[in-house]
């Protein structure tokens, strides 16, 4: 569904990306890891388009999107839930959740998804008239990825949805995750610095290392490569 060739990407004159290739089938997780600037980030925005491709491909069911507009890559059916959860604070929590469905005219379709939505995470329905800005750090990155599945998206981008959210939470969103996955069927490209949650809810992994993929293959199989545990699972044997 979703196909990278030889990416390349910077921000002025710095390269962040050097040609990375990779590949997500449809359907499946992909984790993408590796230690702070390393290009995760980049890479997602890059997918979106809010950080242009300098050389290279980014294919998207086949069509290429390089460099497309990001309003006409979510309208093709990816959608980004970017780091920091990027809420708009002085919206309530309906109405953040509305903007994920600006661009889709069903409105049917958009309350069934806002239900599936609600139904994902109870808290939002709690929280549906508070303004997102006052919502503590868990509860906006449920709403954020919220938001993104109001687009109906075929593809789910998510950038570090552990980051800044209180550890009793943290399993609780990687578990809602893996259900995206299994009961909606969305490919999902996640970037996580905690690498052992990413690599247990994801098929494939691969892993970044200052804008070069150097490893790559079933995140099982990752999870037993010594060097990906000794550097990123925090084991040394």
């Amino acid at each position: 569904m979703l196909e990278i060739r030889h990416l390349e990407a910077a921000y002025g004159g710095i390269t962040a990306l050097h040609g990375i290739s990779l590949e997500i089938p449809k359907g499946r997780i992909g984790a993408l890891i590796g230690a702070n600037g390393a290009g995760k980030s980049t890479t997602l925005r890059a997918i979106s388009g809010i950080v242009k491709a300098r050389k290279g491909e980014i294919l998207f069911e086949g069509q290429s999107i390089a460099n497309k507009p990001p309003h006409e890559i979510v309208g093709l059916g990816i959608a980004h839930s970017p780091e920091g959860r990027m809420v708009f604070s002085n919206l309530t929590v309906l109405e953040n959740l509305q903007m994920g469905a600006h661009l889709r005219r069903d409105k049917a379709g958009v309350k069934a998804d806002l239900e599936r939505v609600h139904s994902l995470f109870p808290r939002l329905v709690e929280r549906e008239g508070q303004l997102a800005g006052t919502l503590s750090g868990g509860e906006q990155q449920m709403l954020a990825i919220g938001r993104a599945l109001m687009s109906r998206p075929k593809c789910l981008l998510l950038d570090e949805p552990s980051l800044g959210i209180a550890p009793i939470l943290v399993q609780s969103i990687f578990e809602r995750i893996a259900e995206i996955n299994r009961s909606m069927g969305l490919t999902i490209l996640l970037v996580e610095q905690n690498a052992n949650l990413a690599l247990r809810v994801a098929d494939l992994g691969f892993v970044l290392e200052t804008g070069r993929i150097v490893l790559a293959g079933p995140a099982a199989e990752l999870r037993e490569n010594p060097a990906v545990r000794s550097a990123y699972l925090g084991e040394t044997n």
